[in-house]
């Protein structure tokens, strides 16, 4: 499938791979400043975004997807940016090509994934339906936010309520929630019903990453995002405090200072 994708700047190529549900407009909190000294490609994986999927699929149909574009971009060689889901293609990209990747930096994901979401009643579904689209219309509106935003689901993906992350959540989440297809639903289901594992496969990785995660994630726990870390043979990290699955657009600044400097670091 040939993947829709924006590319922005020049440089050494990274591939920034957004999660579920989301599109290549949600990675641009990390592709606006990357692009600056990079050449970042994000793609809308199969199934999301504006990539049409117009029959079912396998997750690892994304992983072809993903080698076609970067074979058809010309791309010998590559960092990969996931956020997620987004992550756990990274790793498995990287897993099939380690020649290529020569970089991993993953944002609020894990090698053996597991959540502590609480149930989910019919209020938050109500608040949540409200908050989106009384945000959409107005972004980042005190009243929104604290009136609807906080009683929602929402409370869950962030932890720091503010005006910034609430503008993310209406320009960039909310589109990429509605255009996600029902087959990318399906496939993620299917694949976190065979209980996914591949800490024995990344502790033979010796790709240099950089895991970053929230204390307060309740999608991807950090406990396994910590255990992922754990396992990486050259692998830093950082967990920040007070933030949840969504801390890049809580504390923007922070991310990608950190990002940069690990670059810096690592590829001076």
């Amino acid at each position: 499938m040939r993947l829709h994708v924006k590319v922005q700047g020049q440089g050494f190529p990274i591939l920034c791979l957004h999660g579920h549900p989301g599109s290549a407009q949600s990675m641009t909190v990390f592709t606006d400043h990357l692009s600056r000294r990079y050449c970042t490609l994000a793609p809308d994986l199969r199934g999301y975004g504006q990539s049409r999927a117009h029959e079912a699929f396998a997750m690892t149909d994304h992983l072809n997807d993903l080698t076609q574009l970067l074979d058809e971009e010309g791309i010998a060689e590559c960092l990969v940016l996931g956020w997620s889901l987004g992550g756990i293609l990274a790793m498995e990209l990287a897993l099939r090509q380690p020649e290529r990747v020569k970089g991993l930096i993953l944002v609020a994901t894990a090698a053996r994934p597991w959540g502590n979401h609480p149930p989910i009643s019919w209020q938050d579904n109500l608040y949540t339906g409200v908050a989106s689209i009384l945000n959409r219309v107005q972004p980042g509106q005190n009243w929104v936010i604290e009136t609807f935003g906080k009683r929602s689901l929402y409370r869950h993906l962030i932890q720091q309520h503010t005006p910034a992350a609430y503008q993310r959540l209406a320009s960039d989440a909310l589109p990429a929630y509605l255009q996600t297809s029902p087959h990318a639903h399906r496939a993620l289901n299917q694949a976190l019903q065979q209980r996914y594992n591949r800490l024995d496969a990344i502790a033979q990785l010796p790709t240099p990453s950089l895991m970053l995660w929230g204390e307060c994630d309740r999608h991807i726990t950090p406990e396994s995002s910590r255990e992922t870390a754990q396992h990486f043979q050259n692998c830093q990290s950082h967990e920040y405090t007070n933030v949840a699955h969504l801390f890049p657009w809580e504390i923007p600044d922070r991310v990608l200072g950190d990002i940069d400097h690990w670059l810096g670091q690592t590829f001076a």
